[in-house]
């Protein structure tokens, strides 16, 4: 084992995986209820405007 120690930045800062993870952090975050409402009225809504607006044939 080498006795010498690293004292510049990581390979992780060179490839811009800090900046990445430093960004993911500042996003906005949604509530699991919200999405799980949206995936369920989605198809509701587009059943019920073919009903009303049947498309072309």
């Amino acid at each position: 084992m080498s006795s010498r120690r690293r004292t510049g930045p990581g390979l992780a800062s060179y490839v811009g995986l800090i900046r990445f993870y430093e960004e993911v952090e500042e996003q906005v975050k949604l509530n699991p209820y919200l999405i799980l409402f949206l995936s369920i009225a989605t198809p509701i809504i587009v059943i019920v405007l073919t009903k009303f607006f049947p498309p072309p044939i």
